[in-house]
């Protein structure tokens, strides 16, 4: 009897083994286990979540400048009609009851990460140099708001920004450098970005990171961006796609080739006319472009941007067909200053014409320039007037009256390089080195010194 009870309990103790092993087969497992104590990391997707609340908001332009402005942001998908409200900036609170409302167009954007509705607005009919506040929403949720100021209608002094690739580790490293360009120069009127803003087309967490190093500056500060090869990527027949965000992010001008909308185009800022242009693609087309726009230039001051250089300053990395069609149309219609990326080094020319000879008394002053933390080694080449490597760095560039004032800052606010453009009726411009005495060249490895020349015969 008592053998047979030990059985049934022995057998009932069996039976519970194996339905609890049975619940823990079944039960998920973690997809990787953690030492306790260690910190998990944040999914990207997570960390860039878009919500009902509105975020990566951003200044830009589709028009003139003195009477519009471009805004554009981001929400979750339940977000599916969105608002502005601006009103003329004051010192107090009250300005809020004259605000008022346009409706933004909404759409879709599915990307690595999931889905989004990003809304654009564009603001018209607003008074020249005049202080704005304006907040983005739905009615119920609210970004805070922001402020900015239209330009003026004729030519007066300002300062902008000037950024060679920013690309990778955008929030850990180059959001130091966008912050200290606005802490050099709080009055500067937008920022240029030469390409390569990211490292990757496809991934949204990069786009994520490149608003949150920029934070609410973008929603002051209006930006100028063009592509760089970053922002593409070929399909199977090799034909060049832009990175979905492209469009929706940003809302520019579409006065440009009508094959590459919102990538190439001009815009005019109190007396200087800045061209953007797309060198990744269609740049025979955009070499006739470019002429026509510049043949009848009302502007004083001439800036053009794109992402290949004419002058590399990385080994290995001459673009001779960019050079062979763009270069003669940007000496022939005189423009000024040329700021470009993608070498990932910095250099900068003294006044450039034909084929990269020195000339000491008209031309073209050609940059490049890098602000993220990927560095590349630089040939030292003679049309380079200045030159670095392993340096993160933003230019300011002030243009009042005759005269454009150029000083290039490494991410810790220090003038490593600068010059002044003066114009002279009539005659080429005139360029003025302006080179720190007490700053060294910034390069692994010193250049050799000259030898000494031989003595002349007594």
């Amino acid at each position: 009897m008592n053998s047979a009870l030990t059985r049934v309990r022995l057998l009932g103790a069996a039976a519970l083994i194996a339905v609890a092993a049975f619940v823990i087969a079944q039960t998920p497992r973690p997809a990787q286990t953690q030492t306790p104590g260690t910190p998990a990391r944040f999914s990207e997707k997570e960390a860039h979540r878009p919500t009902p609340i509105p975020d990566r908001v951003i200044l830009t332009w589709t028009g003139d400048p003195a009477h519009t402005q471009a805004i554009t942001w981001r929400t979750d998908p339940s977000v599916t009609k969105s608002v502005v409200d601006f009103a003329v900036a004051d010192g107090g609170p009250l300005f809020v009851k004259q605000a008022r409302r346009v409706d933004a167009r909404t759409e879709a954007l599915t990307t690595d990460l999931g889905a989004a509705h990003y809304h654009s607005a564009n603001l018209s009919g607003l008074e020249p140099k005049t202080l704005y506040a304006y907040r983005v929403g739905d009615g119920a949720n609210w970004s805070e708001w922001f402020q900015f100021r239209t330009a003026d209608t004729s030519p007066q002094p300002f300062s902008f920004v000037y950024f060679g690739d920013a690309q990778n580790d955008l929030k850990s490293l180059w959001s130091r450098v966008i912050r200290d360009s606005y802490r050099q120069a709080s009055d500067i009127r937008f920022f240029v970005h030469a390409g390569d803003l990211i490292n990757s087309r496809t991934r949204d967490a990069e786009w994520g990171e490149w608003h949150t190093a920029g934070g609410w500056l973008n929603g002051m500060v209006p930006s100028v961006p063009t592509p760089g090869n970053h922002e593409y990527s070929r399909d199977a027949a090799g034909k060049a796609m832009l990175t979905p965000n492209w469009r929706p992010q940003f809302t520019l001008p579409l006065n440009g080739p009508a094959r590459l909308p919102e990538t190439a185009y001009y815009l005019d800022y109190q007396g200087v006319r800045i061209v953007s242009l797309n060198s990744n693609e269609r740049q025979e087309e955009q070499a006739t472009w470019l002429a026509e726009v510049l043949r009848d230039n009302p502007a004083q001051w001439t800036v053009v941007t794109f992402h290949h250089p004419i002058f590399s300053s990385a080994r290995g990395r001459d673009n001779t067909e960019l050079r062979r069609l763009w270069q003669p149309v940007l000496e022939r219609s005189r423009v000024d200053l040329v700021l470009q990326g993608h070498d990932h080094t910095y250099a900068r020319s003294n006044l450039q014409t034909g084929a990269g000879a020195l000339d000491p008394v008209g031309g073209t002053v050609y940059v490049v320039s890098v602000s993220g933390p990927k560095m590349y080694n630089v040939e030292r080449l003679p049309w380079m007037a200045r030159m670095a490597e392993d340096t993160q760095l933003y230019q300011v560039i002030t243009v009042d009256g005759n005269r454009l004032r150029y000083a290039a800052h490494t991410a810790t606010g220090q003038v490593y390089d600068a010059f002044e453009l003066r114009k002279r009726p009539g005659r080429a411009n005139q360029l003025v080195e302006r080179v720190p005495k007490d700053v060294p060249l910034r390069l692994r490895v010193a250049p050799p010194v000259p030898a000494a020349p031989p003595a002349a015969p007594r």
